[in-house]
């Protein structure tokens, strides 16, 4: 589509960003250099868990371009305090949940393999290196607590004096009395038990961070791969204690890609603005691929015991759920909301389920902190309920799309045992489309086709739901939240009638500068090439609160609707004293303020113009300027839901897997760019299909990393995934003006169960862990093929 016509919501129209991206001209954190900076290298601990007994710095300080070599004794000198967990969860017994300090700079004991031991800052990297190298630790070796179903036995080692049996706190949700009422009446009951492997999250670019400090303004400048940058800023001023807000400008520039790991305040950003002060230069790290596996914060890490009860006709009764959920050395910015209030909240699914009981015990372990991941929790509930509504339709003998259609919520709203309450769906319709295209009846005919090849053969279903927006914030608040969950929003029009967009939320993939632009093309009636969207600066940018959780739609994009709002009516004001009518009388369409019933009329460039000239209207009644902000804090969380089907084969002689069809139909409510909606979906997809198949995070006894690079650590390839067939279906979402629910993590949600299910029909066993790697389903594929010889 041509970018100097107005393009209206809806319209596939390429990413405009993308021009810069696939040239070459982005510019990203390690793309910048200050004056006169230095260069970073951390020193990292070696041991899971050890007493630091002392740290000899001298040899290290005295090598050849060594600006300052820096430890924990030297950032708690400076009163600079530990990193904080923004979501206080309490136990059952009314507790709170025991947070251990988490220096930026380990002072006296270091917690996983890779922890912050000491910073040298360097005139090169290299020299950086070196150095770190002749840094003499004498480290006490404790032992480490690893396996998470141990993690809280009598003897285990403790990994923070605060917390007990490892245990951060032990919580629950759901009415236990009627779910044990619900299994007492039970005609059956099926239970699964299901291990959520860890993945490392690996976006395209590392992380890394710029600090600069100006002595002149007593001012610090960060520059951050961050989804976040306000909120950075706050936790930085407010709880690390670095500078106050106004005192400290963070900035994230193009950064390329998230999937969650960039929300959270890590040790590293925060020594390097410190340290520029500290030494008087300009400080820059960037993470290698390696320290990326070390230290980035990890994703999902639950082991889990569920139970579903039914009548004898296949309904849903009640379901209990008793999880484990590994925390890593420390509490991470949002780690403890992400097995508790963005995972239980989910266990319904889509089914009307009566009753629901779930508990959450969150560990510690000598092991790098585990925070969100794409879906943060949603993949985690989405993974078992799938999981366990496939076993019970296969010990039933029902096929496993009659057993959620017998289950599925119909009517709506629908409050669900565990706090949601969905505002609009229409599950039925989503399977149903799906099970056409993916041409589920003829499958049967397929698989014998496939036995004939000597291939196993097998299909599965995942009807997903997740809760996008992470909203509204006197919701959140009662959770135990830190922050509001709001976006902001500013329109500013220039004179000229193009407009700037200044938005909180953050862009690091998802194609805002389009589709955000493509709003105020389809609203202004202006070509979107007269649209540009400014993110990512709190010295640019109104307090936001930037980007996960799918919100950007639903709640950014509000904000600016909202925003729009007020330029229209103040636009209308404007135009009526031009016009010489009454402000009733003026209407707008296509970009064009008209006068009802005549053919007198104004662009929407021309009302622009006028309104900072200001000649034609009197000041008193109207400031000049067409500039409008808006806040946009949405009434209920977005519930978009959906059905995907994989088709596979198993090779039996090697165990690969091959998936050869794959059906995804979502209900995102309104959709304002398809392209790049089915791009999300398509990404998303592939990392499902990576934690079903491939990755899987591993430790050693000792807390050593088995899975520290590419070579041990397997990611999805374009040969391992099919071509997608996507389609959508719509219910508006009733809780934001636009009407659109989020689509950014679905496919992540989606995935992981429809490929276990298809795999453990194929297999004809239930009893598979994530990653289901080829040695893996060779073993069960020929225990399989023996079972049906000796049938």
């Amino acid at each position: 589509m041509n970018a100097s016509t107005v393009t209206p919501i809806g319209a596939p129209v390429r990413r405009k960003e993308d021009q810069r991206f696939i040239t070459g001209k982005g510019r990203y954190t390690d793309d910048l250099s200050r004056p006169g900076q230095a260069h970073a290298y951390f020193l990292r601990s070696p041991y899971a868990h050890a007493n630091i007994r002392s740290i000899d710095t001298s040899a290290a300080a005295a090598m050849p371009g060594v600006v300052g070599v820096l430890t924990g004794a030297d950032i708690a000198e400076d009163k600079i305090g530990s990193l904080i967990c923004g979501w206080m969860i309490h136990s059952k017994d009314g507790s709170p949940m025991r947070m251990g300090p988490h220096p930026a700079l380990a002072l006296d004991k270091v917690r996983y393999v890779g922890d912050h031991v000491a910073m040298v800052v360097a005139e090169t990297l290299n020299q950086a290196k070196d150095a770190a190298a002749a840094i003499v630790v004498d480290y006490e070796v404790l032992p480490a607590v690893v396996d998470l179903a141990t993690a809280a036995d009598e003897g285990v080692a403790q990994v923070h004096e605060v917390a007990p049996r490892n245990t951060v706190y032990e919580w629950e949700l759901g009415d236990k009395a009627a779910t044990e009422a619900a299994f007492a009446r039970a005609a059956r009951v099926t239970s699964i038990d299901i291990i959520n492997n860890r993945l490392a999250p690996n976006p395209m670019e590392p992380r890394a961070a710029i600090g600069e400090y100006d002595s002149g303004d007593d001012a610090f400048t960060l520059w951050t791969t961050s989804q976040n940058p306000h909120v950075a800023r706050l936790v930085l001023s407010a709880f690390v204690g670095l500078a106050p807000e106004n005192k400290l400008r963070v900035i994230a520039p193009d950064v390329g890609g998230g999937f969650g790991s960039k929300i959270f305040i890590y040790a590293e950003e925060t020594a390097c603005a410190w340290a520029s002060k500290r030494l008087g230069r300009p400080v820059k790290w960037t993470s290698d691929r390696s320290e990326a596996f070390l230290s980035d914060a990890h994703g999902r890490d639950h082991i889990t015991h569920g139970e579903l009860a039914l009548d004898a006709n296949g309904k849903i009764l009640g379901f209990r759920v008793k999880t484990i959920a590994n925390m890593g050395a420390y509490l991470s910015t949002f780690a403890s909301c992400i097995p508790t209030y963005l995972y239980a909240t989910l266990l319904s699914g889509q089914y009307d389920i009566p009753a629901i009981y779930c508990e959450v015990d969150a560990r510690y372990t000598n092991t790098a902190p585990v925070d969100a991941y794409r879906g943060a929790g949603r993949p985690e509930a989405t993974f078992l309920v799938e999981r366990i509504i496939d076993k019970a339709a296969r010990e039933l003998g029902l096929d496993p799309a009659e057993m959620r259609r017998r289950n599925f919520i119909t009517s709506f709203p629908h409050q669900t045992p565990v706090i949601m309450c969905y505002d609009a769906g229409d599950y039925a319709a989503s399977m149903d489309k799906a099970l056409g295209l993916i041409d589920y009846a003829g499958f049967p005919a397929r698989k014998a086709e496939a036995a004939r090849r000597g291939k196993l053969r097998g299909i599965g279903l995942s009807n997903y739901i997740e809760a996008c927006g992470i909203a509204p914030s006197a919701a959140v608040g009662s959770l135990g939240a830190g922050v509001g969950l709001w976006e902001s929003a500013e329109v500013r029009v220039n004179p000229t009638g193009n407009v700037e967009v200044l938005t909180g939320s953050h862009s690091h993939g998802q194609g805002h500068e389009t589709t955000f632009a493509q709003l105020v093309s389809s609203r202004l009636g202006i070509p979107i090439d007269q649209v540009s969207v400014i993110h990512g600066d709190t010295d640019k940018v109104q307090f936001g609160m930037g980007t996960y959780g799918s919100r950007s739609g639903a709640v950014g994009m509000s904000a600016i609707s909202k925003a729009l709002d007020k330029v229209e009516a103040k636009a209308r004001k404007i135009a009526a004293h031009i016009l010489e009518a009454s402000e009733g009388d003026i209407e707008f369409k296509d970009g064009r303020f008209t006068v009802a019933g005549t053919d007198r009329g104004l662009a929407f460039g021309e009302v622009a113009l006028n309104a900072y000239v200001a000649h034609k209207f009197p000041t008193s009644e109207i400031e000049p300027g067409l500039k409008e902000g808006a806040f946009y804090d949405p009434t209920n969380f977005t519930f978009p839901a959906g059905c995907h089907i994989c088709e596979l084969e198993v090779d039996p002689e090697t165990g690969v897997t091959q998936i050869v069809n794959w059906v995804a139909v979502d209900d995102f409510g309104v959709v304002i760019n398809p392209m790049i909606v089915e791009g999300q979906v398509h990404g998303g997809i592939a990392q499902g299909v990576g934690q079903a198949l491939h990755e899987g995070v591993r430790y050693d006894e000792d807390g050593q990393l088995v899975t520290g690079s590419y070579m041990d650590y397997t990611m999805p390839r374009a040969g391992d995934l099919p071509s997608f067939t996507v389609g959508l279906t719509e219910t508006r979402c009733p809780s934001n003006p636009l009407g659109i629910k989020g689509c950014g993590e679905a496919g992540a949600i989606a995935a992981p169960p429809a490929v276990i299910n298809a795999l453990t029909d194929a297999l004809g066993t239930q009893d598979i862990h994530m990653p289901a790697t080829p040695a893996k389903v060779w073993a069960i594929a020929q225990g399989a093929l023996t079972r049906r010889a000796a049938e």
